[in-house]
């Protein structure tokens, strides 16, 4: 069996190490990767491959930088371009980015087989471009693969229970990953403070308005001279977008950092108090790793944390963060409930991938 599996971003090198791996125990399955580019920087893209022992990619895109309409064009492009070229049985994409939704078009518009891992999510806001590219990726997959229950209900409150699509309760494989490689850890090569919460931020709708991005980094000051120094590891986008603000780094009580690899976010999240953010994948590594977060958006995909307790919604207010942030600290959640799986979703997926390519 033949998959091209379609990547471009940090938190799709992470899952696509924990089924990457599975693949190259099987002697019966060829995987090739095609990176589109989407995350083009050092510490976001090449490390990870380094790191985590995934297959080189067979195949970089180098579309990055550009318009959401014309990034995915280009993918979409090239894409077709590659699998036209190299007939595979199945294409199997990650998550929610543009890279996401171009591989998936790209494969059934020459009737190829679509698999989509974290499946089923929803944040119910249609001004995200993750809402959009993962409802169309959903609807025209073949095999969805959902990390939770409520990702199940998701699709079938939307009639997928009605289409000819396989639905698979299979765990997160982000946390089979975290279990993986969390002895693996590895301390950043720069000083940070004995204390630290930490913090990341890159979302559009976030970085792209000025008074939104003001009003976050006014909150982290507070909280960095006031409560816990932060630790910030700074996402391209966002450093271009305070720069056009004039912010001012070298005055900043933040301790800003360059981006780093998944070994390193492992030891950031192993060693803060807590986690601020607007991924959602950091939301759920906070989780696999015991840590209370304050998401900084007003809605999350992953509401069974916030249900449970472990998340808090702080939305991109001043003072509704740094009222959040006191009134995280106030409580214990219970981090022993089991929402992800077992750390089995990897050997789950692939099983049912075989099991789909033999009927």
């Amino acid at each position: 069996m033949k998959i091209i599996t379609v990547i471009g971003a940090r938190p799709q090198f992470i899952k696509a190490a924990v089924i990457s791996r599975l693949f190259l125990k099987d002697k019966d399955t060829q995987e090739i990767i095609v990176h589109t580019g989407q995350h083009y920087d050092e510490n976001m893209s090449h490390v990870f491959f380094e790191e985590m022992d995934i297959p080189k990619p067979s195949y970089n895109l180098d579309v990055n930088g550009l318009t959401h309409g014309v990034m995915t064009g280009q993918m979409l492009a090239k894409i077709e371009s590659i699998l036209m070229s190299e007939k595979p049985d199945i294409v199997l994409v990650y998550g929610d980015t543009n890279s996401t939704l171009a591989g998936a078009l790209a494969a059934k518009k020459i009737h190829i087989p679509v698999v989509h891992i974290e499946a089923g999510l929803r944040s119910f806001n249609m001004q995200m471009p993750e809402e959009i590219n993962r409802i169309l990726t959903d609807r025209i997959s073949d095999i969805l693969f959902c990390p939770t229950e409520e990702a199940v209900l998701n699709l079938e409150k939307e009639g997928y229970s009605n289409r000819s699509v396989k639905i698979v309760l299979s765990g997160d494989v982000m946390q089979d990953a975290a279990i993986f490689y969390s002895q693996k850890a590895q301390k950043p090569n720069v000083e940070l403070p004995n204390t630290f919460s930490l913090c990341t931020l890159h979302r559009a709708e976030n970085t792209d308005d000025p008074t939104i991005l003001s009003n976050i980094f006014r909150a982290l000051e507070d909280l960095s001279k006031n409560d816990n120094p932060v630790v910030f590891p700074l996402h391209p986008r966002t450093k271009v977008k305070l720069k056009e603000l004039n912010y001012s780094f070298s005055n900043s009580s933040i301790h800003f950092m360059d981006p780093v690899g998944y070994l390193e976010m492992i030891w950031l999240l192993k060693n803060c108090t807590y986690v601020l953010t607007d991924s959602g994948g950091l939301q759920k590594e906070a989780y696999f790793f015991r840590k209370k977060c304050v998401t900084l958006r007003n809605e999350t995909e992953w509401v069974e944390l916030v249900t449970h307790g472990f998340n808090y919604l702080a939305g991109t207010e001043h003072n509704k963060i740094l009222t959040t942030c006191s009134l995280m600290k106030e409580k214990e959640p219970d981090f022993s409930v089991n929402l992800y799986g077992n750390g089995k979703a990897g050997e789950i997926i692939v099983k049912a991938i075989k099991l789909f390519k033999k009927i």
